[in-house]
């Protein structure tokens, strides 16, 4: 257990067979997560279309908000009035049947803007996600580039960031006025905004780039990861509520990965992220390059995967926590998940089919909707429809997560993830 100087506590429970997957506890000051945990991402202080109450119905245990985003709407003075990001976004635990803590605030985490400011920067108006192009199905391209594009404002600054050794200069996509992040700002703004966990600033690099900038970015990420948690530290009442994660990168190359793994894990922080981007045959080598240097007792954090096999590779490899998009993002495009496999309810065969919307997966809230209702809803643009397949695939998720917890402790985990690999995408492979 890792208790010194942090605001939280993780302890491991039990590991599968080869000793690398395993279930745990990570206590937070607004209470315990069973790990691993899939983590609902609420870029703006919401989680497209989802009420608070439903994300708690269908047993979300945290969530997380973007630095970037919030800090220039609606500004972190804002949520700090409001006494931080649960209660701004009054996102609170289950009530019935639940611990003597039900209604209490859930707790919550704030990436650094790093990823948004690779938006704006080498993949701006491109649309680059952490995979290569062609490695990642329809819709898994997490975190795109900016939702406004101005064509007279990109001409007019090329792109809208700029990164130096000393930070990132940028251009607001939402009224063109200039500003300006170090780690010590993103840090400042991230203690305003009051999330339980928190991750240092770090440069994200697209797939694409070769591997000396690949490691140039690496070594800058790693100075800014020092300069972050020294401004976390300088400030005694943010340690006691808030814990800071620093961020492994290298991109797809498992000698970058497992030397950042170590320089990161040599620092101190509270937890680990590993971010950056692959490609779908580097994933499993680079983040086991990663894994391999990180301390166990420190929690471990997947950022932006959120693709079933994906999620379960990591798992596998020993990731306690995940976040991503997809499933509100292709929920809102008509998909949805299910055991056989992601399927379009727009499409002609559903039409007419008066079936539940996913007879193997029951979603709170999406109870007694056909596919024939959901199938019109999503033909007709009726934003409904996205709601109730936005809902069920973040339940499908966090109940595939929460099932490989359950199967670590079983000792059946293996099994698990081979039945699910095997029905999901027709083979094993």
């Amino acid at each position: 257990m890792h208790t010194s100087m942090s605001a939280i506590s993780f302890a491991i429970e039990k590991k599968t067979r080869d000793g690398r997957g395993r279930a745990g506890t990570l206590v937070t000051p607004h209470g315990a997560i069973r790990t691993p945990s899939f983590v609902p991402v609420g870029t703006k202080a919401d989680v497209k279309g989802i009420m608070p109450a439903q994300l708690s119905a269908a047993g979300a245990q945290l969530a997380l908000a973007n630095t970037y985003h919030l800090y220039l709407q609606p500004g972190e003075k804002v949520v700090q009035d409001a006494g931080g990001l649960a209660a701004f976004m009054n996102l609170r635990k289950p009530v019935s049947g639940a611990p003597a803590d039900a209604g209490a605030l859930m707790p919550t985490m704030t990436d650094s803007g790093g990823f948004q400011v690779f938006s704006l920067g080498a993949a701006f108006g491109k649309t680059v996600s952490k995979f290569v192009k062609g490695d990642t199905p329809e819709g898994e391209a997490e975190h795109a580039a900016p939702a406004v594009y101005d064509a007279d404002l990109a001409s007019q600054h090329g792109q809208l960031a700029v990164v130096d050794d000393e930070g990132v200069s940028f251009t607001s996509h939402l009224d063109g006025s200039l500003h300006r992040f170090t780690p010590e700002r993103s840090v400042e703004i991230q203690h305003a905004l009051g999330a339980d966990m928190f991750f240092a600033f770090d440069e994200c690099t697209s797939p694409t780039e070769p591997y000396e900038y690949q490691k140039e970015a690496m070594d800058r990420t790693h100075r800014w990861a020092a300069r972050s948690l020294r401004a976390h530290r300088q400030n005694i009442d943010a340690n006691k509520k808030q814990a800071i994660f620093g961020i492994v990168q290298g991109g797809r190359h498992a000698d970058l990965r497992a030397e950042s793994a170590k320089e990161i894990a040599s620092m101190g922080f509270d937890g680990i992220g590993i971010g950056g981007s692959f490609s779908k045959e580097d994933m499993r080598g680079a983040l086991q390059a990663a894994v391999g240097e990180l301390p166990e007792g420190l929690p471990r954090h997947f950022l932006g995967i959120g693709e079933p096999g994906d999620i379960l590779e990591g798992i596998a490899n020993g990731m306690d926590l995940f976040d991503c998009v997809a499933p509100t993002r292709i929920g809102r495009h008509g998909s949805i998940y299910t055991k056989r496999g992601i399927i379009h309810i727009q499409g002609e065969k559903y039409k007419n089919d008066l079936g539940p919307l996913d007879p193997e997966t029951i979603i709170p809230g999406t109870e007694g909707f056909t596919r024939s209702y959901v199938a019109h809803l999503v033909r007709a643009k009726e934003y409904l429809g996205a709601v109730i397949c936005s809902l069920h695939n973040l339940g499908f998720i966090i109940q595939l997560v929460d099932g490989a917890r359950q199967a670590i402790l079983d000792g059946r985990f293996e099994q698990y993830r081979e039945d699910f690999v095997r029905n999901y995408y027709g083979s094993t492979d």
